[in-house]
């Protein structure tokens, strides 16, 4: 049986516009450019996704399950006309202070995704936007991806490096676009290798 091609994204920052008053409707979850169809493109060269994030604005009572859901849905619909879609949307809605196991950049989201998918979170790539992704994935055992689209907009390239050194093993991308290019790109050199075509491949209809 071939294994399950998983990515886990984070939300804020690498899906859709971060703000620093958090998102707290479906009107104020803004999808940054490029990201949808970079999920759709991933979906079409056969890659599941399904999102991991922090939502302590539940905690903090900003918003509450259904501005949660609602958003949730203006996402899929989104991304449904582009030919894609998210899987499941795994999430944290406790605050730092709640001492819970489940906010990054504790594993707590990531050993839930594998053990519900069944998958080798070796092989799983994470993508997100801040220190708190990159550590909770390597926390998982799952390769590290750092996009430039969030927190970190607009920072130079020495900063950047300086954030990925904590984090042995991170790769940077200047966006979920980016990413997904260099994800398609490394799997066409592989299928090359063994033989397959690559006709198609990774190009959204």
């Amino acid at each position: 049986m071939t294994p399950l091609k998983l990515v886990i994204l984070d939300r804020d920052g690498t899906i859709n516009e971060d703000r620093d008053d958090f998102v707290k409707s479906a009107d104020e979850w803004v999808p940054l450019p490029g990201a949808l169809e970079a999920i759709a493109r991933l979906n079409q060269a056969g890659w599941h996704t399904v999102v991991a994030t922090n939502q302590s604005g539940i905690g903090r009572g900003l918003f509450d399950m259904a501005a949660l859901n609602a958003m949730h849905a203006k996402m899929n619909r989104m991304l449904h006309q582009l030919g894609g879609r998210i899987d499941a949307v795994f999430f944290c809605p406790h605050t730092a202070q709640d001492d819970c196991s489940c906010r990054k950049p504790l594993p707590g989201l990531m050993t839930l995704i594998g053990e519900r998918y069944g998958v080798d979170l070796g092989l799983v790539p994470v993508v997100g936007d801040s220190l708190r992704d990159l550590q909770a994935a390597a926390a998982a055992g799952c390769p590290p991806h750092f996009v430039a689209s969030g927190k970190h907009r607009g920072e130079s390239e020495a900063a950047h490096a300086q954030l990925l050194a904590q984090v042995p093993g991170a790769k940077a991308h200047a966006d979920l676009p980016a990413f997904a290019e260099a994800l398609i790109q490394t799997e066409r050199e592989l299928r090359s290798v063994a033989g397959a075509s690559n006709s198609g491949y990774g190009h959204l209809e």
